[in-house]
């Protein structure tokens, strides 16, 4: 027997409802080699990020772990709970980083469904509006997030 595995990764538009929240399971440790790599990778050369004696005269005494890559972690945990299924990812409608994260730090999210409904011009799928908050080991929120993801409706047998 062949695996197909497509049917059980994700959700349909059927299996959300306004007001759940999905704990995304596991939460990320982020290195120093994550940190360094995702800014080299993405030519992001501020020195808070990559330069320990630079980011020891900082505020924060220590090297930051670049933004965009906190978001995308947090964002990759919620993939199997609200977006396995996605037709499209439509639109990200805020973003807001509101703590720091360092080296060694440990990421955990939640996603909470906002709003739900069938699409206007395709009957075969619908739109869901999620929140989704990044927290560290601390219980510290770093991270905030709201977008709408086009998801299929239950195909009907």
């Amino acid at each position: 027997m062949e695996y197909d595995g497509h049917d059980k990764f994700g959700r349909y538009l059927e299996d959300f409802q306004v007001g759940d929240v999905y704990k995304h399971w596991p939460g990320r440790t982020i290195t120093e080699s994550d940190n360094t790599t995702f800014s080299l990778l993405t030519m992001n050369q501020h020195p808070l990020h990559i330069d320990a004696n630079y980011a020891d005269g900082t505020q924060f005494k220590q090297r930051v772990v670049v933004g965009p890559l906190v978001y995308s972690v947090v964002f990759g945990m919620t993939v199997s709970d609200v977006s396995g299924k996605a037709i499209a990812n439509l639109e990200t409608e805020s973003l807001q980083h509101t703590g720091p994260v360092f080296h060694g730090d440990t990421l955990y999210a939640e996603t909470k469904v906002l709003d739900l409904r069938e699409s206007k011009s395709q009957p075969d799928r619908g739109i869901v509006t999620v929140e989704t908050k990044g927290v560290n080991q601390r219980g510290q929120t770093v991270v905030t997030f709201r977008r709408k993801v086009m998801v299929p409706k239950r195909p009907v047998k």
